[in-house]
């Protein structure tokens, strides 16, 4: 397990993608990846066994709890996710409302608010492909995130962002837009 070094150090010989250390490791964290997506497609889609579809249901909503996390899960709807986005922190306070609408290859930190502005709730954002968005952002109101932007830490979006850019803290400033 533990090998030997020179000068005492000491490096473990741990492989993480082992199957029991990754159970352990879903177990513990409340959240396992390829389970919770899977489930939650069962979930969000029209059809099947209702009584899966509760059971696949309280565990996304279990997992969204212990994370004080919602990815905008509910019976026969929720947020679209063209592809399993990038959650480098895993669920950790990641709130998304169901009309939201996320493109593929998207990168979403932890402690992200992509919601609607309540004045009608179809006024969810929708955001392009291979996004990123870091740590804190809130994505809020009908925007448009175009394909390839960064959405810097504690960034607050509410009107649309342009292809290719990146926006930063404070009032909305875009900064460079790429061709």
């Amino acid at each position: 397990m533990a090998k030997p070094m020179n000068e005492g150090s000491i490096i473990m010989n741990i492989d993480y993608h082992k199957f029991p250390f990754r159970n352990v490791l879903a177990f513990i964290q409340h959240y396992d990846a390829k389970k919770y997506w899977r489930r939650r497609e069962y979930v969000v889609r029209e059809g099947g066994i209702k009584l899966l579809k509760l059971f696949c249901l309280l565990y996304v909503k279990r997992c969204d709890a212990y994370n004080k996390a919602s990815l905008g899960t509910d019976w026969n709807r929720g947020a679209v996710f063209e592809t399993v986005p990038k959650l480098p922190h895993g669920l950790n306070g990641i709130i998304i409302s169901p009309d939201a609408h996320i493109g593929k290859n998207c990168t979403i930190f932890h402690q992200v608010t992509i919601g609607n502005d309540y004045s009608k709730l179809e006024n969810a954002p929708v955001i392009g492909d291979h996004v990123s968005i870091f740590p804190g952002a809130k994505i809020v109101g009908k925007v448009h995130v175009g394909n390839n932007c960064k959405i810097g830490a504690n960034a607050v979006v509410v009107k649309d962002v342009p292809e290719n850019s990146l926006v930063l803290v404070g009032e909305q400033r875009i900064l460079s837009q790429r061709e």
